[in-house]
């Protein structure tokens, strides 16, 4: 596991997983992007893992659980999963839009997924964090605060 930002890409169709894990790569640098198509590895891998940050790139429809029950089962480990988000649907319905809604996820991607769109999405996500890193940086007491607080729930 990496030290930065993660990218985890999870669709049933292993070569769509494969092709959105290639495309992530070409312009994501800060952290490793990994892929499943299969839900249950791709939840034990998530609550398995020491961060609980990372960008999710997840297929509406998966066999067996929607990508949303997948960003239910990891809440528990990843806070912000629905807003750190990035839907994709083969068909993006009223349903779909509705179900993002409710689910407080704001990227909602068609496929085939235009490659620009993708990384405006993503981008977007990885500004939030890098806006706060700076922030860590030039604050030492709240970074001293939030270490605090790790501590202490260790």
């Amino acid at each position: 596991m990496s030290d930065g930002l993660d990218v985890i890409v999870l669709d049933d169709d292993p070569g769509i997983s494969q092709v959105l894990k290639e495309l992530i790569e070409s312009f994501y640098t800060w952290g490793e992007v990994l892929c499943f198509s299969n839900a249950d590895k791709a939840i034990a891998h998530c609550l398995a893992r020491d961060s609980g940050v990372a960008i999710f790139v997840v297929d509406v429809f998966l066999k067996g659980l929607s990508g949303f029950s997948f960003l239910d089962s990891i809440e528990s480990k990843f806070s912000s999963a629905h807003e750190d988000a990035i839907m994709i649907s083969g068909k993006a319905s009223e349903d779909v839009v509705d179900m993002c809604l409710a689910s407080n996820v704001t990227y909602l991607l068609e496929k085939p997924v235009k490659p620009y769109a993708l990384q405006l999405a993503v981008r977007a996500i990885t500004a939030k964090y890098l806006a706060f890193a700076k922030r860590l940086l030039r604050d030492p007491t709240l970074a001293g605060s939030i270490a605090r607080l790790d501590a202490r729930r260790r």
